[in-house]
């Protein structure tokens, strides 16, 4: 069911700005965009303290480079870069990040690692004074194998970074250069690192998931989760929840049972956000021959869940995000059709009216749309598939 109406969308143009109002005191207002044409692949991040972060690619002649800016009192900084290379993988689903901890920030991206065209690895690399200086990058796994490692989670874990990716160390045959030849299947593994780069611990958490969708992980009270896309022996690709309970892993457990059944990668994953021990996920099935996005909300951590609320208007395509709120509520967004929208999810499984964020495109060069939440204010991040570049706004509510 609806509440009442979140959205009475009127466009206004205030100061060269397009604003966007709502019938609730919300305002949606475009934002100059520090990433220049030849810009994409963008990634928000707020630390704790709710600065905000944007990092993105920009494709220069014969390499890239991978620069951030950070927001202060509305304005974004002047670019930074954290590093450029010639055999870097780029891919619309597979995209860099960025993370802080107070001083600290930790940034990884994807180098190629052979001939496969989906061999290459997960460089992590750090800086101890917002950036003025980076650390040489490490690689985040250690098996040596020219196979696909990525699809990375990565956030702030106590006095450490948390990290878990989808790792294809198991998929090429020893000896092959890439993974055409498959011998296993793909597997996900998480470790924690420190602020200096150097790994602590490694799990293996599940040894058989779907091979190119993102993962995603929260910090609850007992530690951190991950959500991602499973795998059956029969391929059903439904999202399970790994959680780190009492210093160790439990069991992969679906968080719902949609039974989709596909033979290969839908490359659309989940997102998991908590508060102590309130968590909600967004992903997005195709259940009972119908595309959806779905939320589903936890009070145990993600131990149990309710029933999940259905969120899109009939034209899915996923590329979900999603935030939370105050009220045991969250902001999720997704693509539905060549359009963003976001909507306000309640645990009682209520949801707001949708709005609309922007125009954008299906094509995979239009990326995933990202989100973060920093005071009253969401921000939202997209590469404009026209214009060739990465946009901002943000809504303040």
């Amino acid at each position: 069911m609806n509440r009442s109406p979140f959205l009475a969308l009127l466009w206004l143009f205030v100061a060269g700005c397009n604003v966007q109002k709502t019938n609730e005191s919300a305002t949606i207002i475009a934002m100059d965009s520090p990433a220049k044409e030849g810009s994409g692949e963008p990634y928000l991040f707020a630390d704790e303290k709710g600065k905000v972060y944007l990092s993105w690619l920009e494709k220069m002649k014969g390499h890239h480079a991978f620069k951030y800016s950070s927001l202060t009192a509305g304005k974004w900084s002047e670019p930074i870069l954290i590093d450029s290379g010639k055999n870097w993988f780029v891919n619309w689903a597979d995209y860099p990040m960025i993370a802080s901890s107070g001083q600290d920030l930790v940034a990884h991206y994807l180098e190629k690692n052979g001939e496969g065209v989906y061999s290459y690895n997960v460089k992590v690399t750090s800086s101890p004074d917002q950036g003025k200086t980076w650390k040489d990058p490490i690689t985040l796994h250690d098996d040596g194998k020219e196979a696909e490692h990525g699809f990375v989670s990565m956030l702030p874990y106590r006095e450490n970074f948390f990290f878990a990716w989808l790792d294809g160390r198991n998929t090429v045959v020893e000896g092959t250069e890439n993974h055409d030849r498959h011998q296993g299947p793909m597997s996900l593994r998480a470790a924690i690192v420190d602020k200096e780069g150097n790994k602590i611990s490694e799990w293996e958490l599940d040894d058989r998931t779907c091979d190119c969708c993102q993962t995603s992980a929260a910090i609850t009270e007992s530690g951190p989760v991950v959500v991602y896309r499973d795998r059956s022996e029969d391929e059903i690709r439904d999202m399970s929840i790994v959680r780190f309970v009492n210093n160790g892993w439990t069991k992969p457990e679906a968080i719902h049972h949609d039974q989709w059944k596909i033979a290969g990668c839908p490359v659309n994953g989940p997102r998991v956000v908590a508060n102590g021990n309130f968590l909600a996920i967004a992903w997005y099935t195709v259940s009972g021959g119908k595309s959806k996005v779905n939320v589903i909300f936890s009070e145990d951590g993600g131990e149990s869940f309710g029933k999940p609320v259905q969120v899109d208007e009939g034209r899915a395509v996923g590329r979900v995000d999603l935030v939370i709120l105050e009220g045991k509520s969250v902001m999720v967004s997704w693509m539905e059709g060549p359009t963003i929208k976001a909507a306000k999810v309640h645990a009682d499984g209520t949801k707001d009216s949708s709005l609309i964020i922007a125009s954008s495109s299906e094509a995979r060069s239009s990326g995933f749309p990202q989100m973060t939440k920093s005071g009253n204010e969401i921000f939202f991040a997209w590469t404009d598939d026209k214009d060739k570049m990465v946009k901002i706004a943000r809504l303040t509510f």
